[in-house]
């Protein structure tokens, strides 16, 4: 069995896309998942399964939620390791001290020509970020909702993200831990 973590993108936000996460953890039961969890109503998901196709089993949680409820979620899948080590390789660990300065923008794919030049041209004095296979790291001293290169960085990468705060990061490590 591996610890598995699902991230999903614009659920539960100003009255669309409901899902509660009874329901949720009810759907990935019925689709095999054992020792599920929920972090926040944002959609933060731990199970663990033998599924060895991940992508597959991606689409059937997909399309049940889709059955049930009438929508069709954005979801990163993301592995237990996965988590460890984009926390181990944080660019900016001084931002630890105010996590909520510090966004993890975990990407559905590696970009394949990312728009740097033009991030860079966005991002304010304070800002800083740096792009990893699968993480875009954002440290926004300001706010994240004050932040021009938030608000395109997704657009400029190429491909789709969804944003977890360092303290949400950490405390799904900290669950996935608890086992």
């Amino acid at each position: 069995m591996k610890t598995y973590i699902a991230l999903f993108r614009a659920i539960n936000i100003g009255g669309k896309n409901i899902l509660t996460m009874k329901a949720l953890i009810a759907i990935l039961e019925n689709l095999g998942a054992l020792k599920v969890k929920t972090y926040i109503q944002s959609g933060n998901a731990l199970f663990q399964t033998s599924e060895r196709n991940l992508s597959e089993f991606k689409s059937k949680l997909i399309s049940h939620i889709k059955l049930q409820h009438g929508f069709e979620p954005q979801i990163m899948m993301v592995a237990r390791e996965t988590i460890e080590k984009v926390i181990l390789e944080s660019p900016y660990p001084e931002a630890e001290t105010d996590p909520s300065s510090l966004h993890l923008g975990f990407l559905a794919t590696p970009p394949s020509h990312p728009q740097l030049a033009e991030l860079n041209a966005l991002k304010k004095e304070s800002e800083r970020f740096h792009l990893s296979p699968s993480v875009f790291y954002l440290h926004t001293p300001e706010g994240i909702g004050r932040s021009k290169l938030a608000a395109k960085a997704e657009k400029l990468l190429g491909v789709a993200m969804t944003y977890r705060n360092w303290k949400t990061v950490c405390k799904i490590r900290e669950m996935a831990d608890e086992g």
